[in-house]
């Protein structure tokens, strides 16, 4: 075999590998909409949902959580500071809903350098029930939220939890969250998880109480600087696993910018390469460039031409991205070609910028994240 040939065969197993994950993903996930399993038992529920300040669908999403089809479940926010504008909008949601139990728990136990993990602290404490699930606020929940979370359960479960799934966006940018949010992450999500190498996702996870306070309680989770890092690690230790529920839950994007684009997948694929860089290190070759450029250096070798080389290669990565997304219901438009590709060139710059030290922005605090996990550290950003 000469070089060329090489080349060319490189480029095909990563059409190949990306095809092959799609497949997976495919099988193992359920349409949007698709009903969760029946169950039997319908234990008592504690939905534990750290907030801070307005966000583009507050309201709708606050609304959701009051309006489950679960029999019996409590609502308890978390807020940081007793000035937190949301608290209004929580108060006024809740007296809309008297029939469902809910609270709201101010104050900041700073046990880690993960401000989302502070927060949820005292709803941790607080909850009354063996079941906790613990919700990100803009995770906009659907009536059977909590019958898909406890359907995922399975016997050698640790955890279960749910990628999110991008919606509603306003503008190209937010079309291009959609794609890395969606036929992206999730997918490769799905598809690790399909063969036994399951993740955490902290946008919702649900546990069983008495098995985390039996290993450390809330507190366990800060031995990572993310939360679903520490979870997957110690769910892991435990010899359990962490299942995905059978479809994703939505995230509404609203409008977003370039720069929220960048700095939120940099936080990101950061806190990946420090948490788990063995996994890091080969998304790399991730998206259309690395068979691109393998197949040009072949048709640069004199192994195929540039006409027939360069829209096998497209095809063969965008047609089954496309085929997933319009199978499973997720978002596509006219952008959605574009925004992959505008992903696909943002994902080596993401990559090497995750090797680099420096601060992040995560939900107003200021955190500084080094070349290694060990120099991880917070820096608040102020009241």
């Amino acid at each position: 075999m000469d070089m060329a040939q090489a080349f060319a065969l490189a480029s095909g197993a990563l059409v190949a590998t990306n095809l092959a994950s799609i497949l997976i993903a495919g099988k193992r996930l359920k349409a949007t909409g698709f009903p969760p399993p029946d169950l039997r038992k319908k234990p008592p529920v504690s939905i534990v949902i750290p907030v801070r300040g307005i966000e583009n669908f507050t309201a709708e999403t606050l609304s959701r959580a009051f309006r489950l089809s679960w029999p019996n479940y409590e609502l308890l926010f978390c807020v940081a500071h007793g000035n937190d504008p949301v608290i209004a909008e929580i108060e006024r949601t809740a007296a809309e809903h008297p029939s469902v139990a809910s609270r709201i728990l101010v104050g900041d136990d700073r046990i880690s350098a993960n401000p989302k993990l502070n927060n949820c602290v005292k709803g941790w404490q607080a909850a009354r029930h063996d079941w906790v699930v613990l919700a990100d606020s803009n995770v906009l929940m659907p009536e059977d939220y909590v019958q898909h979370l406890m359907g995922g359960w399975r016997s050698d479960s640790g955890l279960v939890c749910s990628t999110p799934l991008g919606s509603r966006p306003d503008g190209f940018w937010a079309e291009v969250e959609c794609t890395f949010l969606n036929t992206q992450q999730a997918r490769w999500q799905y598809a690790g998880e399909a063969l036994g190498l399951g993740f955490a996702q902290g946008k919702s996870m649900l546990w069983y109480k008495p098995m985390l306070d039996a290993n450390g309680g809330i507190h366990a989770l800060n031995a990572e600087i993310a939360e679903d890092a520490a979870s997957t690690k110690l769910v892991n230790r435990l010899g359990l696993e962490v299942h995905l529920v059978s479809s994703p839950f939505e995230q509404p994007l609203g409008r977003r910018t370039g720069h929220d684009i960048w700095s939120r997948q940099c936080r990101w694929s950061r806190l990946r390469r420090v948490t788990f860089p063995g996994f890091f290190t080969p998304e790399i070759l991730l998206g259309v460039l690395p068979p691109l450029f393998l197949a040009l250096i072949a048709v640069a070798l004199g192994y195929g031409t540039l006409p027939v080389a360069v829209p096998l290669v497209l095809a063969g990565i965008y047609l089954p991205e496309l085929a997933l997304a319009f199978a499973k219901g997720w978002r596509l438009s006219r952008w959605s070609v574009p925004a992959m590709i505008v992903r696909d060139l943002m994902l080596p710059a993401i990559w090497l910028r995750a090797w680099l030290g420096g601060t992040i922005d995560w939900r107003g605090n200021t955190m500084t994240i080094g070349t290694t996990a060990c120099e991880l550290e917070e820096a608040p950003a102020g009241p």
